[in-house]
């Protein structure tokens, strides 16, 4: 089975628990091919059995169309299709005040506001 990450919008997952049955399935919106589907295109994706708590917590914190990262197995559906299950979810935002462009910011604004005015005159051009 061959493995993909793709970028989609979030729209809602769903879980169905009874007798010995639990399952989850994302939607998921894509951009529309302008044929078939205008606005958005609509996905549906069962998780993997293996996945299935860790991907609904992932879930649990995403906003309706929020850009999110899908892992998917491409899976041999009916007539030859791809089927799509889900291994892992989260979201495509950048994580805020962790990476090392936003450290680096803060020790430059630090640094600018320990830096000790200049007093006294300067020295005339002329003179010197």
């Amino acid at each position: 089975m061959a493995r993909t990450t793709m970028e989609l919008a979030f729209i809602s997952a769903e879980r169905v628990k009874f007798d010995n049955v639990d399952l989850v399935k994302l939607y998921l919106g894509d951009e529309p091919d302008g044929e078939k589907d205008l606005g958005v295109s609509l996905l549906s994706m069962q998780v993997a059995e293996i996945a299935l708590d860790e991907v609904w917590a992932a879930c649990k914190g995403l906003d309706v169309l929020e850009t999110v990262r899908v892992t998917v197995e491409i899976d041999r559906g009916s007539k030859n299709a791809g089927k799509f299950i889900v291994l892992h979810v989260e979201s495509a935002k950048p994580a805020r005040g962790t990476g090392a462009a936003d450290t680096a910011t803060e020790a430059r604004k630090l640094a600018a506001q320990q830096q000790p005015k200049p007093t006294g005159t300067q020295p005339d051009a002329a003179k010197a």
